[in-house]
């Protein structure tokens, strides 16, 4: 995708035509809503474990040099990968240093109020947020770095393996609730959904839900992670969760007869997918385009949006 420069009403319409679709913040406005009543800290995604096997770029950063970023919990692990390979800082270090806003304060943050926040590392801006982003006039670079694919995931004793994008939006909607009625055993089916404000949830409510309403039985999670734990816990459980985040101790199900992978994700294949985008305040320069070029290099930036288990787009 080409990069471009975008004014206020090219902004918004851009994030609307998406269909396939921080670190160290702080407000310097004593108006500015507080990111620490939503932050999330730092999640591991099962693809971490390779990070020690995988050789890196040599740092050109220092900590203190590091941009502040902020963004959607789903890009926890990418952010946490960008410190410690930009900056040489351990990457368990570097996982226990990173909060953030959640999708939505990240970018009411970042449009609306005067932040040090130099950088978002997210997805697509609520619709609500679009709104009030419509009113402020905001030039802000857009920059694709990679795709993020949702997968469903259930407890890995669960006998069911595929599911129609139509079973998971009854599921949800509430209109399927046992798992019998999907070739799985009797018994409640226990939902588990990503909070509202979640860039997660606001993919999974467009690509699926279409926007039909969610069961009032779902349980909201406040993260991946927390979402992972609950189906690995609860043999009846079904969540959802980003690539990054499917390991062993869950089992990702087929939808519409499609396994979700980074090639599936990249031919658009896999039915629910959307890219992950860095934006910055005007035309980036100094340390912000550092990272920035970083980030875009097949050979280095594009191989730890890899490591963390997104799809790079030099794939």
């Amino acid at each position: 995708m080409k990069n471009t420069k975008i004014s206020r009403r090219s902004f918004l319409l851009g994030l609307a035509a998406c269909s396939a679709a921080g670190v160290l913040t702080a407000c310097k406005g004593t108006d500015a809503p507080s990111g620490s009543t939503a932050s999330s800290v730092v999640e591991q995604p099962a693809s971490s474990a390779a990070s020690s096997t995988v050789q890196q770029a040599a740092p050109f950063l220092t900590v203190e040099d590091f941009p502040p970023l902020d963004g959607s919990t789903a890009c926890i692990p990418l952010m946490a990968q960008m410190l410690a390979d930009t900056t040489g800082m351990d990457l368990e270090e570097a996982r226990s240093s990173i909060t953030v806003s959640t999708t939505a304060y990240a970018w009411e943050n970042f449009g609306l109020y005067d932040t040090t926040t130099r950088m978002l590392v997210v997805y697509e801006a609520p619709d609500y947020v679009k709104e009030e982003l419509q009113e402020a006039n905001v030039e802000l670079e857009q920059k694709p770095i990679g795709v993020d694919a949702l997968v469903f995931i259930v407890n890995e004793d669960n006998p069911v393996q595929a599911l129609t994008r139509q079973q998971l939006r009854d599921i949800y909607a509430g209109k399927i609730t046992n798992w019998k009625d999907l070739g799985g055993v009797d018994a409640k089916i226990v939902v588990i959904s990503r909070d509202t404000s979640s860039g997660t949830f606001e993919c999974w409510e467009e690509l699926v839900m279409n926007k039909e309403r969610v069961s009032p039985a779902a349980l909201m999670q406040a993260s991946n992670g927390a979402v992972v734990q609950a189906v690995s816990n609860n043999k009846n459980a079904i969540g959802y969760v980003g690539l990054g985040y499917l390991d062993k101790s869950t089992k990702g199900l087929k939808v519409n007869d499609v396994q979700a992978s980074a090639q599936t994700a990249l031919s658009k294949q896999w039915p629910i997918a959307r890219e992950l985008y860095i934006f910055t305040d005007g035309q980036p320069a100094g340390v912000v385009k550092e990272l920035v070029d970083y980030l875009l290099d097949p050979a280095k930036g594009q191989k730890s949006v890899r490591e963390v288990g997104y799809v790079p787009l030099a794939h």
